[in-house]
């Protein structure tokens, strides 16, 4: 019976699961999630409370890097490889990035917009990240280092004949495009579970107490929030990341070469409730599912949640066992490393015959020893007058330098105090141009200011009016100083308030990484809301 451990490694969050595998069955021996402080010492903590002690480690990399290539299928694989290479390298000199400092993987799939084409999936690392994750993992078994968005699909039931992405909402959010069972495409969205948890952990100072107020907080659809009972006040820091999220999915929907049929949903922010409902809704009614290991089934015993905040660790932990893609393990050894390995295992040492048991024997020919002595003294003496000889000459040689040198110094110091000279005229000149600078930019930068905000109230409020929802009352807008505006709102239902809130920020109204709100406060059936921000 084959295991091995699984490891996901976020910012505050480790998720690891132990799977073991008997011919084609799979079965989850242990799992859990841990916030972390002391990497190492959780590390440790998680191998010993699994008995993983000698079980392969399979773990994912960040920040990995991912390109597109298009190649012609009429290249064999020799060239194929070659043109590949050629491709990243002349990506690296145009982005201005060193190939030497990366190390890269890659994925070949047909291209659905030209059939005699090979689309390549490139993925690339930091090998000082590589290093990183090789040090933290020094003595332990470690057997995969894989990218989480191509390890994924391991765990998802997918059908051949369907087109699925798997929305991966961890730290930051990563969407893997699968056409059928193969992997197509891979994007990242700039927001993710990271947002939220830091958003309530500013309010709870508990990152293990913001996890958990997520997985109970429940988000309503528009037909269900009537039926709310009691407003979450997270949702403020919630939707507005979610809405983000699942707005740029659609438009990855939309701009997708062939039909989506199903959008899986997996990560952090997965544990929220209904966030399935809410995606969907989103996107205009698209089948949207938690995404469940295909090993695992429903059952009345088994808290299926459980295994979805893990499933990150799964994949990782199938990936370790055999699952999935081949050639896209970061810790596979150089091919340099593997010849010299390769060579050392040809060099044998001869075993002794007869009834020594097997032991290495060392036969001596003295006459033999005798010569070799005599002529290695021989070419030590030799090798002794030659390096007097050198030395002699090095030393002279030198003194020669070390006078020119001298001479060299002398005159450039002097070249240096006329230079110094020069610099203490062109310093009060430029000193007495800086100050007329100046006062010539404040004056401008004055004008600028006044001309550029003449009209930014108008503005401001017709875009307003455009994004404003119905349920939304606005009792006052004010703009105190410079571009700070500050609009007083109220509505009678919460949700509403925070949806307005997210729409100033992604709609571009207000500079979205300015906006913030006051904590609401309900006045009878109304409630109240300072959103303030700046122009953009």
């Amino acid at each position: 019976m084959a295991s091995c451990l699984g490891i996901y490694v976020d910012k505050n969050i480790i998720k690891y699961a132990k799977i073991s595998r008997e011919k084609d069955n799979l079965k989850i021996d242990a799992f859990g999630i841990k916030i972390y402080s002391n990497f190492q010492q959780t590390v440790d903590q998680i191998i010993s409370e699994t008995f993983s002690f000698k079980d392969p480690i399979s773990v994912n990399i960040s920040d990995e890097m991912y390109n597109y290539f298009y190649m012609s299928d009429l290249l064999n694989k020799k060239d194929l490889a070659k043109a590949i290479d050629t491709e990243f390298e002349s990506l690296c000199v145009d982005k201005q990035y060193n190939p030497n400092a990366l190390e890269s993987r890659y994925v070949l799939v047909n291209d659905q917009n030209d059939k005699e084409k090979i689309k390549v999936i490139h993925v690339s690392e930091n090998k000082m990240k590589i290093t990183k994750v090789l040090q933290d993992f020094e003595g332990k078994k470690l057997e995969a280092i894989t990218p989480i968005s191509l390890s994924l699909p391991n765990i998802a039931n997918l059908n051949p004949k369907e087109n699925a992405i798997i929305v991966n909402i961890e730290d930051e959010t990563v969407v893997t495009t699968l056409v059928g069972e193969k992997i197509y495409n891979i994007q990242k969205i700039p927001a993710g579970a990271a947002q939220i948890l830091d958003a309530i952990n500013a309010k709870e100072n508990s990152y293990l107490k913001a996890y958990e107020i997520c997985k109970n907080t429940t988000i309503y659809t528009m037909e269900g929030r009537n039926l709310q009972e009691q407003e979450s006040s997270y949702l403020e820091d919630i939707i507005p990341t979610l809405y983000t999220i699942a707005s740029q999915v659609k438009e990855i929907i939309g701009t997708s070469l062939f039909k989506i049929n199903k959008v899986y949903l997996t990560g952090t922010a997965s544990v929220i409730n209904n966030i399935d409902l809410y995606f969907e809704e989103i996107l205009n009614g698209m089948d949207c599912q938690i995404l469940k290991p295909f090993f695992i089934e429903d059952s009345p015993k088994i808290n299926m949640k459980d295994y979805i905040e893990v499933n990150s660790a799964i994949s990782l932990a199938l990936q370790g066992l055999g699952y999935g893609l081949k050639n896209v393990n970061f810790n596979k050894k150089s091919f340099g490393e593997q010849l010299r390995i390769a060579l050392a295992s040809d060099v044998t040492i001869g075993k002794s015959k007869g009834k020594n048991n097997g032991k290495n024997k060392i036969n001596i020919d003295s006459s033999k020893v005798k010569r070799w002595i005599t002529r290695d003294l021989a070419g030590v003496l030799i090798l002794s007058v030659l390096y007097i000889g050198i030395v002699e000459y090095i030393s002279f040689e030198l003194k020669n330098k070390e006078d020119s040198i001298e001479a060299t110094k002398a005159d450039i110091n002097k070249q240096i105090s006329l230079v110094d000279a020069d610099k203490g005229k062109v310093d009060s000149k430029t000193s007495e141009y800086t100050t007329l600078t100046t006062n010539l930019q404040n004056a401008t930068n004055a004008l600028n200011d006044k001309n550029a905000y003449k009209n930014s109230i108008t503005t401001l409020l017709s875009e307003i009016m455009y994004v404003i929802p119905k349920e939304v009352q606005l009792t006052s807008i004010e703009n105190p100083s410079g571009k700070k505006i500050v609009i007083n709102a109220q509505s009678s239902k919460y949700e509403q308030l925070a949806y307005f809130k997210a729409l100033l920020k992604s709609k571009g109204v207000l500079e979205p990484t300015s906006v913030m709100s006051s904590e609401a406060v309900k006045e009878g059936s109304v409630v109240k809301i300072v959103i303030e921000g700046d122009l953009p």
